[in-house]
Parts: C-alpha cells; structure tokens; sequence
C-alpha cells in the first residue's frame, strides 16, 4: 500500500471514529438532558400525587395525622412514580449504541428475567419471568438490554398480553432480527389476593414473531430450551 493510501485510511479511520465519538457523546448528553428532564417533572407533580394519597387514605377512614402515616401519603407517590417511570424512557435511549455487527445467525436466548409490573385494572402487582430468543440478522444486542427492554415496559400501568408484544416489538423494531419470540410466566396479585383469590394461578402469554411465526421447529426449540431447567 502506498503512503497515500496509508494516509487516506488513516483519514479515513479517524473520520469515522471521530463522528462515531460524537454520536456517543451527544447521545450521553441527551439521556443527561432526559434524565434532568424526568426528574423535574416527577418533583412538579409530587405534591398532586401526594395530596391525592392522602385522599385515598381519608377516605379509607384512616387518620393520616397520626404517626405511621404521616409521610406515608409522600413515600407512597415517590413508589407510585418509580413503578411507572417506563413512560418516561424509550428503546432507543436505554440500548445506547448497544448493538454490535456480528456474524451469527443463531438462537440467542436470555430466559428467567425477573419482571415487576402494575395491573392497569386494579393497580395491584404482577410479577414473573421473562424468557426471550431471537434469531440475528448480522447484528446482535448486548445481553443485558433485553433485560433493560423488559424494565422500559414492565415498568407502566399494564395487561400481560400487551406487556408481552410491546417487549417483543421494541426487540424487533430495534434490531430487525429474523425473528423474535417472547413468553412471560406470572403470578397476579388481583387473582391471589382479592376476586377468586387462586394463590397457585400462574398466566402464560406469548409473542412470536418472524422466523417463530412462520418455522413451528423453530418455534418448538425455542419453547423447549426456554423452558429446560
């Protein structure tokens, strides 16, 4: 290679490293500016959602004067805003550059994620696991934001079948993968705790999308190694 060419992919190479540089910076400066962002925005609505608790609490014919529920109405708002802060992220913001070029075109399969999230119809938890695969298409994720990807959603006011597609869709719509296949195993605290107060219900749900949908081998595959213990 000749000394021009050397510098040209010298140039090159700086070029490229230095706009991928920039990329990552304005991206740290934006979820900074995201985060600040959140943050006064949960402080302006605290005293509204703290008054409302308090109401709650009245209601209930509790006294909210008397020790034990004196902050009880604040600390209950500041969980109410964490339990819900998933409307305050996106897929993008949260992968961060995360995916990577790769030349691998099999399963990837993170299983027993740890799911936390609010039934929209009584505001009572349900909780479980998460066990996701996809099949890459030259580029993979990095493990860790499937699990993020599942915090984004979880983390809102909720039904199990839509937690269940939306983890999927981001999945797919992020990486354009082959296929993408999601299945969420759960304990329901309205079913446990009120209604027909079945404690050893457990619902199911799945989404499968691409290479699932279309191929029930590979579908089968996945169902079975998500599942082996």
């Amino acid at each position: 290679m000749s000394s021009i060419q050397v510098n040209d992919a010298a140039e090159e190479f700086h070029a490229t490293n230095g706009f991928s540089e920039l990329a990552a910076k304005k991206s740290a400066i934006h979820r900074k500016h995201e985060t600040s962002r959140k943050k006064g925005e949960d402080e302006a609505r605290l005293p509204a959602l703290q008054s409302a608790y308090t109401c709650i609490l009245r209601e209930l014919g509790e006294d909210v004067d008397r020790q034990g529920l004196l902050r009880t109405p604040l600390r209950a708002a500041k969980a109410m805003q964490f339990l819900t802060k998933g409307y305050h992220e996106n897929v993008d913001d949260v992968l961060n550059n995360a995916i990577f070029d790769e030349d691998h075109d099999e399963m990837v399969i993170v299983k027993d994620i740890d799911m936390f999230s609010l039934c929209e119809h009584h505001l009572v938890p349900f909780f479980g696991k998460v066990h996701i695969g996809y099949i890459p298409n030259k580029k993979v994720l990095g493990l860790s934001k499937l699990a993020r990807i599942v915090e984004i959603f979880s983390r809102r006011l909720q039904v199990q079948e839509r937690l269940t597609k939306q983890i999927a869709t981001g999945i797919s719509d992020a990486l354009q993968p082959l296929g993408v296949a999601v299945v969420i195993e759960a304990v329901h605290m309205c079913m446990v705790m009120r209604g027909v107060q079945k404690i050893n219900s457990r619902t199911v749900t799945s989404t499968m999308l691409g290479v699932y949908l279309d191929d029930p081998k590979t579908r089968e595959e996945f169902l079975a190694l998500s599942q082996r213990p």
